[in-house]
C-alpha cells in the first residue's frame, strides 16, 4: 500500500513553517495518542505512527528538501542515499554493476569501521514536568563498547593484524580472461584487518548489547514533538568507530484539568446559577497554586477569563503564556420539592420581566416567529 503524502498526513501546506508543522503534529498526537485510544484501536495507532513519521521527516531540513524534490523515494533508506534522476543516480548504479568488472569502481583502500546507529527514546512527561522542567533517568538497550577489549575486538594482550588475503587493501582482484574482477575481500569483509584471536566477551565485534542508564535534563517549556539530542549516546560503532547519537522525543500525557495550545493553558470551571446571575468569587487551579477569580454579575455560560502569565514559558525564551478559564453555568439536579417550587416562582417572575431579564430568549423568540412567518408567506 502506497504511503500518503506527508503534508497531507499533517494537513498542512507545502510551505508550512516549523511552527505550523509542530502545531499540526501536536493536534494529531493528542487525538491518536495511545493514552487516548485504549484497547485495540489499530487504526488510531497506525495514524499516530504515520503522523510521527511525517513530522520527523518534514522538521529535518535536509530530509524535507529531499522529500520535496523526490517524494518518498528521496527519504527511503532502502535507496541507499541515492536520488532518482540526480547526478549520482546513474553513476552509482553504473559503478555498482560494471565498476568491478572493468577494474574501476570504488577503490581507495579498506572500508572504515561503521559509525554506530542513532537511537530514539520516547519519553512520556506529565504536563507539570513539561512546563517546569525535570531530570529523569532512562534505561536504553543499546550496543556499547566492549570494556574487555576497549572496542578493538581482539583478545586482551593481542591486536588485529593486516589481512593476509588482501594485504590491507580491503579488496581483492581476480583475472578472468579479458576481465579483471574486483570485489570486497571475503576474509576481512573490506576492513583490511583481521582478528586472529577474538575477544571472548564480544566475539570480535568490539561492542556488545547492554542496558545503559542515562540522566536526561528536560528544560522547562517543552512540548510534544520536541527532541533532546544526547551526542555519542547512541549505539557504539564497530571496532572503535564513533558512537551514534540518542534522540529523546517528548510526549506530554493528557492532563485531568488543563489542555495546552502553544504557550497558553485552558481549563473549564462550573459555576452555580446564583453566582452567574449575582456575581461572586470562585477558586481556580493553576499549575503553581490556587487563585481567586471574580465572576461579574450576569455572566453567561461559555464566558472565558484570562489570567495573564499563568500559562507556559516557551522553552526557547519569550513571553509566558496565559491561563484561560471558561465558565459553565451548572444546572442544579436532585432538587427537593421546596426547591422546585421556589424555582418555579422565580421562573414566573423572570418571565414577567420579558426582555428586561432574558434578552437572549426574547431575541431568539422573535427570530423564530419571523422564520415561521416567512415560511407561510
Amino acid at each position: 500500500m502506497s504511503k500518503r503524502d506527508y503534508y497531507e498526513v499533517l494537513g498542512v501546506a507545502r510551505d508550512a513553517s516549523d511552527a505550523d508543522l509542530k502545531k499540526a503534529y501536536r493536534r494529531l498526537a493528542m487525538k491518536y495518542h495511545p493514552d487516548r485510544n485504549t484497547g485495540n484501536d489499530e487504526d488510531a495507532e497506525a495514524k499516530f505512527k504515520e503522523a510521527k513519521e511525517a513530522y520527523e521527516i518534514l522538521t529535518n531540513a535536509s530530509k524535507r528538501a529531499a522529500y520535496d524534490q523526490y517524494g518518498h523515494a528521496g527519504v527511503d533508506p532502502s535507496m541507499g542515499g541515492r536520488r532518482p534522476g540526480g547526478s549520482g543516480g546513474f553513476e552509482d548504479i553504473f559503478g555498482d554493476v560494471f565498476g568491478d568488472i572493468f577494474g574501476g569502481g570504488r577503490r581507495g583502500g579498506p572500508q572504515r569501521a561503521q559509525r554506530g546507529s542513532d537511537l530514539q527514546y520516547n519519553l512520556e512527561l506529565t504536563l507539570e514536568e513539561a512546563v517546569f522542567g525535570t531530570e529523569v533517568k532512562i534505561t536504553v538497550p543499546t550496543m556499547v563498547t566492549c570494556s574487555t577489549c576497549s572496542g578493538s575486538g581482539a583478545k586482551k594482550g593481542t591486536s588485529p593484524i593486516t589481512c593476509t588475503t588482501c594485504g590491507g587493501a580491503g579488496q581483492v582482484r581476480m583475472q578472468q580472461g579479458f576481465f579483471a574482477v574486483q570485489q570486497t575481500c571475503p576474509q576481512c569483509r573490506g576492513k583490511g584487518r583481521m582478528i586472529t584471536d577474538p575477544c571472548p566477551d564480544c566475539y570480535g565485534q568490539g561492542r556488545k548489547q547492554e542496558k545503559k542508564t542515562l540522566s536526561v535534563k528536560v528544560p522547562a517549556g517543552v512540548d510534544t514533538g520536541d527532541r533532546i539530542r544526547l551526542a555519542n549516546e547512541g549505539e557504539a560503532g564497530e571496532q572503535g568507530a564513533p558512537s551514534g547519537d540518542l534522540y529523546v522525543q517528548m510526549h506530554v500525557k493528557p492532563h485531568d484539568i488543563f489542555t495546552r495550545e502553544d504557550n497558553d493553558l485552558y481549563c473549564e470551571m462550573p459555576i452555580s446559577i446564583a453566582t452567574a446571575a449575582l456575581g461572586g468569587e470562585i477558586e481556580v487551579p493553576t499549575l503553581d497554586g490556587k487563585l481567586r477569580l471574580k465572576i461579574p454579575a450576569e455572566t453567561q455560560t461559555g464566558k472565558s477569563f484570562r489570567m495573564r502569565g499563568k500559562g507556559v514559558k516557551p522553552v526557547r525564551g519569550g513571553m509566558t503564556g496565559d491561563l484561560l478559564c471558561r465558565v459553565n453555568v451548572e444546572t442544579p439536579v436532585k432538587l427537593s420539592n421546596k426547591q422546585k417550587e421556589l424555582l418555579r416562582e422565580f421562573d414566573n417572575s423572570i418571565q414577567q420581566g420579558g426582555e428586561h431579564h432574558s434578552p437572549q430568549n426574547t431575541s431568539w423568540t422573535d427570530r423564530m416567529k419571523k422564520f415561521f412567518d416567512d415560511l407561510k408567506a
